[in-house]
């Protein structure tokens, strides 16, 4: 039971800013204490993969999302997160820690210095040179990323939308999760071929992920860009703290 209502909490903060993966891997590890990291990761991803995707259709009837950048984002994400897992057993994930929990750091910091990013869209017109960039930085450079590490993913992906195209905290989650359908494919077509997924587990977990995502969608829609910016700093300093811990523990 308590396996199912760490996966409903993790589609919750996953559907809203991203990181349940930061929750549901350690449960697992807990709860099956001779579970390989790699099994984890797999099976996180055929949980999260069902969550993300009803957050995507979610957001998607509500939400204006610029399709012309998440879905080629979505589609370069799902080979480069396969890549990133068939390259995760090759890269010392300590490469990767004290990197990430810095640019968390640093997005955390510049998220609470200006309290009107991300609150509301500026007009400004993006360049069709900014739209591909976003596109290869969105699909190819974070959807790696997800492969082969992951804290952070949808982070990432909303600052890159915020940061680039001038959207909103609320569109931004949205096109995420439309990539994050991508790269949680990519990654678990890699590890379901490597034998790293446990089916029956990740499917259970998978229906009380799809409400929790649903839920969180939905009060992301209700509550507006504001509530997503608390949230995100909120699951950044919780990330930051959980990679310290991982880190220096």
């Amino acid at each position: 039971m308590a396996l199912m209502a760490v996966a409903g909490v993790a589609g919750w903060v996953d559907a809203v800013v991203g990181g349940g993966g930061l929750l549901l891997i350690p449960t697992l590890l807990l709860a099956f204490p001779s579970l390989s990291p790699a099994v984890a990761l797999g099976t996180n991803k055929l949980t999260a993969i069902t969550g993300t995707a009803v957050a995507a259709v979610t957001y998607a009837r509500r939400a204006r999302l610029q399709t012309s950048v998440a879905l080629p984002a979505a589609l370069l994400a799902a080979p480069a997160a396969g890549l990133g897992a068939l390259s995760a057993s090759h890269v010392p994930k300590t490469w990767f820690q004290p990197v990430v929990m810095a640019l968390l750091l640093a997005v955390a910091v510049f998220v609470a210095l200006r309290p009107a990013f991300g609150a509301a869209q500026d007009g400004k017109a993006v360049s069709r040179r900014r739209r591909l960039l976003v596109i290869a930085l969105a699909g190819c450079g974070i959807g790696f990323y997800d492969g082969v590490f992951g804290p952070g993913t949808g982070t990432f992906l909303i600052l890159a939308f915020t940061g680039l195209l001038s959207l909103e905290f609320l569109q931004s989650s949205a096109m995420a999760k439309v990539v994050n359908v991508g790269t949680n494919l990519g990654a678990l077509c890699v590890f379901a071929l490597q034998g790293h997924v446990l089916w029956i587990l990740g499917a259970c977990m998978a229906i009380c992920n799809i409400a929790g995502a649903f839920l969180g969608a939905r009060t992301a829609l209700s509550r507006g860009s504001g509530f997503v910016r608390v949230v995100l700093l909120v699951a950044v300093t919780g990330m930051v703290a959980k990679l310290a811990i991982d880190q220096f523990g």
